[in-house]
């Protein structure tokens, strides 16, 4: 097993973890609940399959809904997160995911808060629909996808700006 796929294993685990036995049982005013869950998906190698990212996403969603109980709705925001993570790369990175040689430890701080912020708010914004799942509720759903999204947003950033190596 090489370092890369060792890092990735152990990310997951850390961070399915802590979302399970830290971050489930945060719940500030009723609509402040962070997912830091997806930085596994943020920070899964380029380079890999994009099929592996799907998987692993599936799986890390499924696993968070068996603790969490909620039937689905995080494999279905993880996956479609993974899915459209290309088009996220494209528009935060540009040229420097075209030529795959992005290295978020060394990456512009703006261009990771731009990822990181249309990620967390894509992946919020489908998951308070699907728990939610009535459209009179539109109001609950966007301030809960607002304040969670906030929340996580300055967790994710920084969680990898103090885990990352070469920060400068």
């Amino acid at each position: 097993m090489n370092s890369v796929a060792g890092i990735n294993i152990v990310r997951f685990i850390l961070l399915l973890l802590v979302q399970v036995l830290i971050c489930n049982h945060i719940d500030f005013l009723g609509y402040i609940n962070p997912y830091i869950y997806i930085i596994f998906i943020f920070l899964f190698p380029i380079r890999e399959e994009r099929l592996a990212l799907l998987l692993f996403s599936f799986m890390l969603g499924m696993l968070i809904d068996l603790f969490s109980d909620s039937g689905g709705v995080h494999a279905a925001a993880a996956v479609s997160l993974a899915y459209i993570r290309p088009i996220l790369l494209k528009s935060s990175f540009g040229m420097l995911y075209e030529h795959q040689s992005i290295k978020f430890s060394t990456t512009d701080i703006g261009s990771l808060i731009t990822y990181i912020s249309l990620g967390t708010v894509i992946h919020h914004s489908i998951l308070f629909s699907l728990e939610i799942f009535n459209i009179s509720s539109i109001l609950l759903v966007l301030e809960k996808t607002l304040f969670s999204s906030i929340f996580t947003i300055i967790l994710s950033v920084l969680i990898i700006i103090l885990f990352s190596r070469n920060r400068k």
